[in-house]
C-alpha cells in the first residue's frame, strides 16, 4: 500500500473544535507499568491483547524519550501508561459491544483521574483534527504506536494496513475507512519524523528495543 502523507479532511469522525489541552495537576496519577498491567487483570484483558499492548508502549515509549532528547515538551510516563492502557477495554467490547477507545478512556478516568492519558486512549483509533505534533504529542504518538504494531509485532505502515484490508476490507466503505486512516498514520509519521529529525519508518524491534534497520 501507498500514499501520500495528507493534512486534509476525514469523513472519520471529523470534529471543528479542538481538544482540550490540559495544565498538570499534581492530583493527577501517572500509573507506572506495574499499575497499569493490574488493571489488566482486573479487566480481564487477553494475553494477545496484553503482548500487543507492550509492543505498542515500546514504540511510543521511543518516540516519546527520542522526542524529549531533541528538546520537545514530552511527559514519557504519561506516554508510557496511556499505551499500556490504550486497550484496556477492548475485551468488554468484544464481547458486550461499544466503543473500546471512549470506555477505556473513561476506565482510565477512574483508575488515575489523568485526563492527558485518557486523551490518548480516547483518540488511539483516529485524530479528528489536523496534526501537530508539538501540541498534541501523546495522543498522536499512541495513534501512530498503534499503528506500527500488528498483533504483538512491529511493522511498517504498509505491512500493517495491508493486514487489516485483508482481514476486514469486505466492503467498499470498510476498505475507504481503512485507507483514510492510513493516510493518516502516514501524515503522522511523517510530521514526527520532521520534527524529531529521524525516518521514524526505517525503525524496527530487535532484543526488546526500536533500532534502525540497516
Amino acid at each position: 500500500m501507498t500514499g501520500q502523507p495528507v493534512q486534509q479532511k476525514s469523513s472519520l469522525h471529523q470534529e471543528s473544535t479542538p481538544p482540550l489541552q490540559f495544565a498538570n495537576n499534581p492530583q493527577w496519577q501517572v500509573p507506572d507499568a506495574a499499575m497499569c498491567r493490574r488493571q489488566w487483570d482486573k479487566y480481564g484483558m487477553p494475553e494477545h491483547i496484553r503482548e500487543h499492548s507492550e509492543h505498542v508502549a515500546l514504540v511510543a515509549g521511543f518516540i516519546a524519550e527520542t522526542a524529549a532528547q531533541t528538546g520537545m515538551t514530552v511527559d514519557v510516563p504519561c506516554v508510557t501508561a496511556s499505551a499500556l492502557l490504550h486497550d484496556i477495554a477492548k475485551s468488554y467490547t468484544i464481547v458486550h459491544g461499544g466503543n473500546h477507545s471512549q470506555l477505556g478512556a473513561s476506565i482510565v478516568m477512574e483508575v488515575c483521574g489523568n485526563p492527558h492519558i485518557a486523551q490518548g486512549v480516547l483518540h488511539h483509533v483516529h485524530w479528528p483534527w489536523h496534526i501537530d505534533v508539538d501540541a498534541w504529542f501523546l495522543p498522536l504518538s499512541i495513534i501512530y504506536a498503534d499503528k506500527r504494531v500488528m498483533h504483538d509485532s512491529v511493522v511498517t505502515l504498509d505491512e500493517r494496513f495491508d493486514d487489516l484490508y485483508v482481514r476486514y476490507g469486505k466492503t467498499e466503505r470498510i476498505r475507504q475507512r481503512i485507507h483514510e486512516s492510513y493516510l493518516q498514520a502516514v501524515a503522522i509519521e511523517t510530521a514526527f519524523s520532521r520534527r524529531m529529525g529521524i525516518p521514524l519508518n526505517a525503525y524496527s524491534l530487535d532484543s526488546g528495543r526500536m533500532v534502525q534497520r540497516t
